[in-house]
């Protein structure tokens, strides 16, 4: 599933989870959306980087130069504690919605 397949606002919800337990790069990010998934999700450069950018933006995510594994310079994310109280509120309501769709569904 990529791009336009993600629900308005999931992206932004499943980037704050995975950057919860530690500073992630755009790259380091994507991979471990696939991986969580199950291969299921895969996050083009295109919609993940713009997202990036946002939640920086609205003061969830900062960042910071740094080094990856392999001695390349990339930026690194971490979550601030904005980002936390969002992600807090936004899974909250996520599972609400989410529950309520499998409802309907008879699931």
């Amino acid at each position: 599933m990529s791009g336009s397949d993600l629900f308005t606002g999931t992206l932004d919800l499943l980037i704050l989870r995975t950057l919860q337990p530690e500073p992630l790069h755009g790259y380091g990010i994507g991979k471990a959306l696939r991986l969580q998934s199950g291969g299921v999700l895969s996050i083009e450069e295109g919609a993940l980087y713009p997202a990036l950018h946002r939640l920086e933006r609205n003061g969830h995510l900062e960042s910071a130069w740094g080094k990856t594994d392999t001695g390349r310079r990339a930026k690194f994310y971490r979550v601030t504690d904005a980002g936390s109280t969002h992600l807090r509120t936004e899974a909250a309501r996520w599972a609400e919605f989410s529950g309520a769709v499998s409802s309907v569904l008879g699931e």
